[in-house]
């Protein structure tokens, strides 16, 4: 018997095959170790870039926060938009009424938005309203509920504008149309809200799940070359303007004419909504692209042309 096994063992290709099965074995576990070790790193990488971008947002919004104490309430003074433009370009403050300034955009502005549907934004604006609308009267012009979105890249605006034919426009629209059927839908919760220097009342958003808008506009960026390499806002923001502030309080008392009270009354008015709408919760699942024909269309109710995409969470 042992003689049998002792032969056994001296044969050559029994030899040979033991170290091939050994070796196999070997390369065959450093394989999985390896592929377990690539897939916690990527799921790491992933996790920390989700991270990342929460933090970005959270950092850019600590510095929108601080912007009214920091430059004080401008739009008293008629400052500047957040869009290079004063107010007087926007809207005309006559008698205590406010109208906006439609002026034609030529050549049209083409901007890319997420549409934020009215099954969210009705509350937010009755909200809005409520709070604001009995110390500022007709001083404040309310953003058209049915037309909450964030922007998200403009293929032309009227700082650097770029002309395009009927076919060029059109190839733009399949190519954002494209782009959307990437893209998933974003669950999202708003992180606060804050009144800037120039009087807008934004509510900045952050991303649950879904596509970050850092990843959207990087694919609207490849999908339309063409575009001014200077857009207009911080790639990593998710904001959508709910007021604008025109003029001081109706009837304001005299201690509200000094410049640091009248910037506690805005911050009271500021928590006050927070308090009540911090924390929403909304599903945003369309890409508009939009031909803005006035300047500022979406913003001030102008003319504009609008093409809605389903966004279809594809994985290609």
């Amino acid at each position: 018997m042992r003689g049998r096994i002792g032969s056994w063992w001296s044969h050559p290709k029994t030899v040979a095959l033991l170290i091939w099965l050994i070796s196999a074995f070997i390369f065959f576990s450093l394989f999985l170790m390896a592929l377990r070790n690539s897939s916690d790193t990527t799921s790491s990488s992933s996790f920390d870039s989700s991270i990342s971008n929460v933090d970005r947002r959270s950092k850019l919004y600590d510095k929108m926060a601080r912007d009214l104490d920091e430059h004080g309430a401008s739009f008293l003074k008629h400052g500047e938009t957040s869009q290079s433009l004063s107010l007087s370009d926007v809207f005309t403050l006559k008698d205590g009424s406010v109208t906006p300034v439609l002026k034609p955009a030529n050549p049209p502005v083409r901007a890319n938005v997420l549409y934020l549907s009215t099954e969210f934004s009705m509350p937010i604006a009755e909200k809005v309203q409520d709070i604001f609308n009995p110390h500022f009267d007709k001083a404040i012009w309310f953003q058209n509920s049915s037309m909450y979105h964030f922007s998200m890249f403009h293929a032309s605006h009227h700082i650097s504008p770029i002309p395009a034919s009927k076919q060029e426009v059109e190839a733009e629209a399949a190519a954002v149309q494209a782009v959307a059927r990437t893209l998933c839908p974003l669950n999202i919760v708003l992180d606060r809200v804050i009144l800037t220097s120039t009087g807008v009342l934004l509510g900045c958003w952050q991303v649950a799940s879904g596509t970050d808008p850092i990843t959207i506009r990087a694919k609207l960026r490849n999908a339309l070359p063409h575009a001014p390499e200077k857009q207009l806002y911080d790639a990593a923001i998710l904001h959508t303007s709910f007021a604008r502030l025109l003029g001081p309080p109706k009837a304001s008392p005299t201690e509200l004419h000094n410049a640091s009270n009248q910037l506690q009354f805005f911050h009271e008015l500021v928590n006050r909504l927070n308090s009540q709408i911090r924390g929403s919760k909304a599903e945003v699942s369309e890409l508009w692209y939009v031909e803005e024909y006035d300047v500022l269309a979406l913003a001030l109710n102008g003319r504009m042309n609008v093409r809605k995409f389903k966004l279809g969470c594809s994985r290609a």
